[in-house]
């Protein structure tokens, strides 16, 4: 399954595999014939999904006696399942919380998380006052803020999205402070509520709306505390809402599970994490 395919239906469950990079162990440590040596079982965060899909295929390309499953569900789950062992590595779209001080990270890109609307909107920058009294229902009318005369269409992110935690904590809001007309889970309900709906304004991945509006889908990024919404930008550290993408662990990892860590953070993974419109950190 190809990059748009993953993009327009996510992932519930994805038995997929890899390439190795280099310097990486034989899968499974010394080769025996252990079948839990060679499954690997990923959930979490909606945003890591796709690429660790990806990652998971081109890593099973190497080795086809390995398997790698990779479920949705939000970071919160991810990070959940890991600490509790239902998962060999969780993803988590935000760095650790002080609560979760005893999981291991492995940061494998950076994301940021960026404002859009429908691309027919005539608004075309807000202000992160404008942001905070649209999505507190201060201001309800596109008209009120450069707009047409039309309702705004508030859409959130559900509870347990990493986004909506990130979101919270850059713009100074509480969860219940907001005024939401549609809430979302997934990048792709968020992207699709919005290219559906002119007078609609959400908040997804940086890398996901690049990739969609290079597909044709009528979105417009805003700037977020006036900078400009690209990867460029989350890549040169000037915009001000970005992320780390993240593996966790609940331990240091061991075989399989090294192997493939190992992979994703080396220079072999970055052309395809970049593919995906994030920023790699090895390149």
């Amino acid at each position: 399954m190809n990059m748009t395919l993953r993009r327009l239906f996510g992932m519930a469950i994805v038995g997929l595999a890899v390439f190795t990079g280099p310097g990486c162990r034989r899968p499974g440590g010394d080769g025996g014939d252990d079948a839990t040596s060679k499954h690997l079982l990923l959930t979490g965060s909606s945003t890591v999904a796709p690429l660790a899909a990806d990652l998971a295929a081109a890593y099973e390309e190497e080795y086809p006696e390995v398997r790698i499953d990779v479920q949705m569900g939000g970071s919160s789950r991810g990070i959940a399942d890991a600490r509790s062992g239902l998962a060999d590595i969780g993803m988590a779209s935000r760095a650790l919380k002080d609560s979760e001080a005893d999981l291991l990270y492995h940061t494998v890109a950076m994301d940021g998380i960026c404002m859009v609307v429908h691309a027919s909107n005539a608004v075309s920058a807000l202000t992160d006052g404008q942001i905070k009294a649209i999505y507190t229902g201060a201001v309800t009318n596109w008209k009120d803020v450069g707009g047409e005369d039309a309702e705004i269409t508030v859409v959130n992110k559900a509870e347990g999205r990493s986004t909506l935690e990130l979101f919270l904590h850059y713009f100074g809001l509480e969860a219940a402070a907001i005024e939401a007309d549609v809430v979302i889970g997934d990048n792709q309900q968020g992207i699709k509520t919005v290219a559906g709906n002119p007078h609609a304004i959400g908040y997804v991945s940086i890398g996901t709306a690049e990739y969609e509006v290079g597909q044709g889908t009528p979105l417009r990024l805003l700037p977020v505390g006036g900078v400009e919404a690209s990867v460029a930008n989350v890549r040169n550290k000037t915009f001000p809402l970005s992320r780390p993408l993240n593996f966790v662990t609940a331990a240091a990892p061991e075989g399989l599970a090294a192997d493939f860590l190992a992979y994703a953070q080396s220079g072999a993974a970055a052309e395809l994490i970049g593919r995906h419109y994030f920023v790699p950190l090895s390149r």
